[in-house]
């Protein structure tokens, strides 16, 4: 069995998204061959500990780094840098998702796949992907009457619809996609929070996507959700960065929602 190598790294001190910065110091130490392909990472404890975060970050970190190629789990011996091969895989730096811009960029990478995947939804749901479906979008209200900002429920929302296709690649593009959007999503509903207009604007957006879907009628789905898409990138478009660096911050350093 490969041992892991001496796990040298600074603890993250400075503030901003934890998960981010974990997963993209992994990278560094994998890139850097400090642990090489074929190498098995610390275990959770050790590198919590030596990155000074929950144990929780760092499983986010990981599902991360495995979600994007880098790393594979073997059962009952670790997580283990995947050996090197020819399909280089899809990643987002971090980094650059500190402007709107950049942040914008993908939601519009997501809005491609959000409209195709309601459409296909709307083909093929089951009447317990429907019922799923419909309960994902209650649950958002009932999260948000318990003081929660609703960005969990918004996402298995999302989640849903992209099960209801049948495609397990849009499931895991819309997820991967989510770790780079949560903050943006948590920014968009802060705003929306603020205005009752806006609030309800997305009540009904969210509505329509739903019941497209239910009638069967992936034009108008594909089209609800495609001017879901539209209608947040103008709202996110109204928040200056500091909002969405200040929101990755909550989202990062509270334990409840890390």
């Amino acid at each position: 069995m490969t041992s892991s190598p001496e796990f040298k790294v600074e603890r993250l001190t400075v503030a901003g998204s934890l998960t981010d910065r974990v997963c993209e110091a992994l990278v560094q130490l994998i890139s850097g061959e400090d642990f090489p392909p074929g190498s098995r990472l610390p275990s959770e404890m050790k590198m919590a500990s030596r990155f000074g975060v929950s144990r929780t970050v760092i499983r986010e970190a990981i599902s991360r780094l495995k979600s994007e190629g880098l790393v594979e789990s073997r059962q009952g011996s670790g997580v283990f840098v995947r050996e090197e091969n020819m399909d280089a895989p899809f990643r987002i730096d971090p980094n650059i998702m500190d402007s709107i811009q950049s942040v914008l960029q993908v939601v519009e990478l997501r809005k491609v796949l959000e409209g195709e995947i309601a459409g296909l939804a709307a083909k093929r749901r089951s009447r317990e992907q429907m019922a799923a479906i419909r309960q994902a979008l209650k649950q958002i209200d009932t999260d948000v009457a318990a003081g929660s900002d609703g960005v969990d429920a918004d996402i298995a929302f999302h989640r849903c619809i992209a099960e209801a296709t049948g495609n397990p690649h849009f499931l895991a593009l819309i997820q991967f996609l989510f770790n780079f959007l949560r903050n943006a999503t948590q920014t968009t509903r802060g705003i929306e929070a603020t205005r009752a207009t806006l609030t309800q604007q997305v009540k009904d957006e969210h509505r329509a996507i739903v019941e497209a879907i239910s009638h069967q009628d992936s034009t108008a789905a594909r089209a609800a959700a495609r001017l879901h898409m539209d209608r947040a990138s103008r709202r996110l478009g109204t928040a200056d960065i500091k909002l969405l660096q200040s929101a990755s911050t909550a989202a990062n350093l509270t334990p409840s929602t890390v």
